[in-house]
């Protein structure tokens, strides 16, 4: 899973980072500062982390990148570094954060949808269904796994029944969704002649609402 992914990988960098060496410099010998090289490898993979779990607009990624761009290599500026590499880290590891697989697997949904889209404009229905209804069902499971249901083995509409009795979709949402595992089975069989372009603009715009409200919090 990406949390556990992202959690060992924080303990490695935190870990690197009392190997790099700081040395003197200087007439008085007193500053210390840290070869090029070293201390740049570390950062970067810090910074990608941090991207990664926070995404590039936190304050997180920014006062990162900010004084990642300030440093030179003096010991100052490579601690400062690692200090916010640790606040992000502590951040992560005591839940501040919204869930990162919502919010990775809701970017790459994004270039499913993108490319339903797409297809359907072109005048590709049966494709932009196909796309459309297996990213809005793996939304579906994504997004009940992160709120405790298990349903990795059940059918889209058991995972629309477990959404519903756990209060998770309501309103209108709830009431659009319930119109999804018919195009999602119609799709999977290839009853091509059962779906019509409305519906799979329907798929469509439901997947990209679920999407916005449910996984694109940072």
């Amino acid at each position: 899973m990406l949390r556990e992914t992202f959690a060992r990988r924080f303990t490695e960098l935190e870990a690197s980072f009392s190997s790099i060496v700081f040395t003197p410099y200087g007439a008085g010998r007193s500053d210390r500062r840290v070869a090029d090289g070293q201390w740049e490898k570390w950062a970067t993979s810090a910074q990608s982390l941090i991207r990664a779990v926070f995404g590039e607009l936190s304050p997180h990624y920014q006062n990162f990148l900010k004084a990642y761009g300030n440093c030179r290599g003096a010991e100052h500026s490579v601690r400062t570094l690692n200090a916010l590499f640790l606040s992000a880290k502590e951040d992560f590891e005591g839940g501040y954060v919204f869930d990162v697989e919502l919010r990775v697997s809701g970017e790459v949904f994004g270039d499913f949808i993108a490319l339903a889209r797409k297809s359907l404009t072109e005048g590709h229905k049966d494709v932009a269904a196909v796309l459309a209804c297996a990213a809005l069902e793996d939304a579906l499971k994504r997004f009940a796994y992160a709120n405790g249901l298990v349903v990795g083995d059940k059918t889209m509409q058991e995972v629309v029944n477990a959404l519903k009795s756990a209060g998770l979709v309501m309103g209108a949402q709830k009431t659009l969704l319930d119109a999804m595992p018919r195009i999602r089975n119609l799709s999977m069989h290839a009853e091509w002649d059962k779906i019509a372009e409305p519906d799979v603009s329907s798929v469509l715009g439901f997947v990209e609402q679920f999407l916005l409200l449910k996984f694109s919090h940072g």
